[in-house]
């Protein structure tokens, strides 16, 4: 189905708003998608992201068959370190994406964790999901414990509240906390709103202590908890809906090792 007209009865769904509730990209890199040739409806390739999706048609990406978007799912995944978050790494790592059970559907997730961090990822089923859980306008904290290396000045850490510049770049506000010290190493709580790639790690390095582990352990309502490592579970559909309004409801939750 490709009909642009607004008004059409039967115009369907944006191709790029379908392909991110199925759960292959963002929107954004849907239409990113769209404009590199990558996506197919029906048999032709799509060349503009206006291009509607109806029932009954056929959404190739990549060549392979998309399934229907299933109604929008959540997950919190313990991440261990050593897997990188993302579908396809160049350097052959392994991925986040390989290690979920068999099963899953597919998912994206909500933000990232650099290949050395550890801790709660966010998993969806559903791209728009994803995108609206990581914009900075939703306010949620995102709390990790830090584990350093070096000589804690409290003063400097407090003073990262009111926003930092290092090495020309600037960071926002961030909360850190000394929660206790054995010789040179420490640990921390860190919060913040709105992260930078590996903006802790800089962060910290700026105030010459080295980061030897990293731990999210809350995206705003969603917790870590006491989900092992590589241990994934399902946020249950009434706590889905409470957090995030306006969602259909989930299939019923259940936890995967």
């Amino acid at each position: 189905m490709n009909q642009d007209d607004p008004q059409h009865p039967d115009r369907g769904e944006r191709i790029a708003k379908w392909l991110a509730r199925s759960g292959v990209a963002s929107r954004r890199d849907a239409e990113r998608m769209v404009e590199e040739g990558r996506v197919r409806l029906n048999g032709e390739e799509v060349t503009h992201p206006a291009t509607f999706v109806g029932p009954g048609d056929i959404v190739q990406a990549d060549g392979a068959v998309i399934e229907t978007p299933e109604r929008t799912r959540l997950w919190r995944y313990h991440k261990p370190d050593g897997l990188v978050t993302t579908h396809r790494d160049p350097e052959g790592r392994p991925t986040v994406f390989a290690s979920l059970p068999a099963g899953m559907p597919r998912v994206i997730s909500v933000g990232r964790l650099d290949l050395n961090s550890e801790g709660l990822l966010l998993l969806t089923n559903d791209g728009e999901l994803a995108r609206r859980l990581e914009l900075p306008s939703n306010g949620w904290i995102r709390r990790y414990r830090v584990r350093v290396f070096g000589v804690v000045d409290e003063a400097r850490l407090k003073a990262l509240a009111g926003g930092s510049v290092f090495e020309g770049v600037r960071y926002g506000p961030i909360e850190a906390g000394l929660d206790s010290r054995k010789g040179d190493n420490a640990w921390l709580t860190v919060s913040l709103r709105e992260g930078k790639n590996r903006e802790i790690r800089k962060v910290m390095r700026g105030l010459n202590l080295h980061v030897s582990r990293l731990i999210r352990t809350s995206y705003g309502p969603f917790q870590l908890g006491t989900l092992l490592r590589s241990e994934l579970e399902e946020v249950p559909g009434k706590v889905l809906r409470e957090q995030v309004p306006g969602l259909a409801a989930p299939t019923r939750a259940g936890r995967r090792r």
